[in-house]
């Protein structure tokens, strides 16, 4: 994955620097996550926070190996 250098307004560093620390992530991964929610939700408007929250979620645990086939029957 390529990276790249950008400006951001210091109040929303130091928020994702706050926010991070209770979240166990990376300032950088912080604001990574919260511009997918944003994107997430700007291309989808019906659905609400807590399911793309909950799709993310499942998305990791499935990435994780997680997950156990589900048997019909």
């Amino acid at each position: 994955m390529s990276t790249a250098s950008i400006r951001l307004n210091k109040s929303l560093v130091d928020k994702a620097h706050a926010i991070a620390k209770a979240q166990h992530r990376t300032p950088p991964k912080q604001i990574e996550h919260w511009a997918t929610i944003g994107q997430i939700m700007e291309d989808n408007p019906d659905l609400s926070y807590e399911f793309v929250r909950q799709l993310l979620i499942a998305q990791a645990e499935v990435d994780a190996g997680m997950t156990e086939p589900y048997e019909f029957g």
